[in-house]
């Protein structure tokens, strides 16, 4: 007999009806990571001046917000996606995937019809400044958002791997530990975003720098959990189907 049949075939306490249990913040954690990644990349760039192609950084955008917004409106729109005990995915995943995955569309939209008159001006990060006043409001209440998700994932614990999914299952004995590894993750995007108005309108040094730094750490860690969830959930599928 094969590993995969032996593996089938060992006993497990777990078992999940994966037809009722859709489930891929696997690409959501990936494009959301990448898309932290690139947003702090651009901003940088216009921040010292340096010669950007609009349209490369408008299909870049496009294709992560294209991901961000069909996945997040599925999830955010069907109630509950995971009938299986997991409701809180809806909120906790697909509505800040929703969210980010909008401003990433508008970011490309605005990129690939006007990203020249950026290339016009003498201070671009400005220009961006004045563009991105309204829409700021939006991520700062996200922001307070992803706060409210940190709370709720450290006091019920809801990130906490079962013992049948590898790697994480591990740790299945402390549930503290990805929970807070999660939450911390959105406690990191959330302060960012919640310094974002600040580093564009003050052009404060330390604000940018702040934020750049809150969002290139989470979009590695999120981009890099996501590419290893590929594994950890394929094995989760097959130990409890």
């Amino acid at each position: 007999m094969g590993s995969f049949e032996v593996l089938l075939a060992a006993p497990t306490g777990l078992k999940i009806d994966w037809t009722r249990m859709p489930t891929y913040n696997t690409i959501m954690s990936v494009a959301a990571g990448a898309g932290l990644l690139l947003v702090v990349a651009l901003g940088q760039r216009l921040l010292t001046n340096h010669k950007i192609i609009p349209e490369g950084w408008a299909l870049a955008f496009a294709g992560l917000g294209f991901t961000l917004v069909v996945t997040g409106l599925h999830m955010t729109l069907t109630w509950p996606l995971a009938g299986q005990g997991f409701p809180f995915d809806n909120i906790v995943f697909g509505e800040p995937a929703l969210a980010f995955g909008v401003l990433l569309s508008l970011a490309a939209w605005f990129l690939w019809w006007r990203g020249a008159a950026l290339l016009d001006v003498p201070d671009p990060a400005r220009r961006v400044a004045v563009l991105t006043g309204p829409v700021s409001v939006f991520i700062v209440g996200m922001g307070l958002a992803c706060f409210g998700i940190a709370a709720a994932g450290w006091k019920y614990t809801l990130f906490a791997a079962p013992p049948e999914e590898p790697i994480s299952g591990e740790l299945a004995n402390h549930p503290m530990l990805e929970a807070s590894f999660i939450s911390g993750l959105y406690v990191l995007v959330g302060l960012g975003a919640l310094l974002f108005p600040l580093a564009l309108w003050r052009r404060s040094r330390g604000s940018a720098w702040a934020v750049g730094v809150c969002w290139s750490v989470a979009g590695v860690l999120f981009l890099a959990f996501g590419a290893l969830n590929y594994f950890t959930h394929i094995g989760l599928i097959i130990n409890t189907m």
